[in-house]
């Protein structure tokens, strides 16, 4: 079995520009600058067969190039009171990104891969902050609130496999699909 996602591996600007708030909030665990990407779609643990599948159904795929921007900070609270919640950057709205998900969306489901519940909201996770206290995370969020980068040309997306690591998972690219 293999763990896969589907995601953009983000250009190195808005990979440097997202590091550079790295260490501004103390208690923070931060994503590894090389592993910031943006998810599509979360496959999971898959059998080799269908890993296949999955690279021969996205591969087929065709798509435009679009640009993306990221802007302002925002964090997912864990539904427990105690549990990690995420703090993330989100995605300027982007009509073509919407269109490439729902094109990825359907081709997995088509090779049997059940579909998303979830509703797909854009964002870029930056960091862990499960150990941070609710009032300097509030004033983190004030302080980076109105992030904005800008855009850049995505020309492709990528499946990824993750594997657990000894301090974070180890993500490794194992196909990239060209946008024209």
């Amino acid at each position: 079995m293999v763990r896969l996602f589907v995601a953009i591996d983000l250009p190195r600007s808005l990979r440097e520009t997202l590091a550079g708030l790295y260490g501004s909030l103390p208690g923070a665990r931060w994503v590894a600058p090389d592993d910031i990407h943006l998810t599509l779609r979360f496959i999971g643990e898959t059998r080799p067969d269908v890993a296949d599948e999955v690279d021969y159904a996205l591969r087929s795929l065709r798509g435009r190039r679009f640009d993306l921007a990221l802007q302002q900070t925002g964090v997912f609270m864990s539904a427990g009171s105690r549990g990690a919640s995420t703090l993330w950057a989100g995605v300027a709205r982007s009509e073509p990104l919407d269109h490439l998900r729902c094109k990825i969306e359907t081709a997995l489901q088509r090779v049997g891969i059940a579909p998303e519940r979830r509703r797909f909201q854009p964002h870029v996770s930056l960091a862990r902050v499960d150990r941070v206290p609710d009032p300097v995370l509030a004033g983190w969020m004030q302080a980076h609130n109105l992030l904005r980068t800008d855009s850049v040309t995505i020309d492709n997306f990528t499946l990824f496999s993750s594997q657990p690591g000894p301090d974070r998972p180890v993500y490794t690219a194992e196909v990239d699909y060209e946008l024209v």
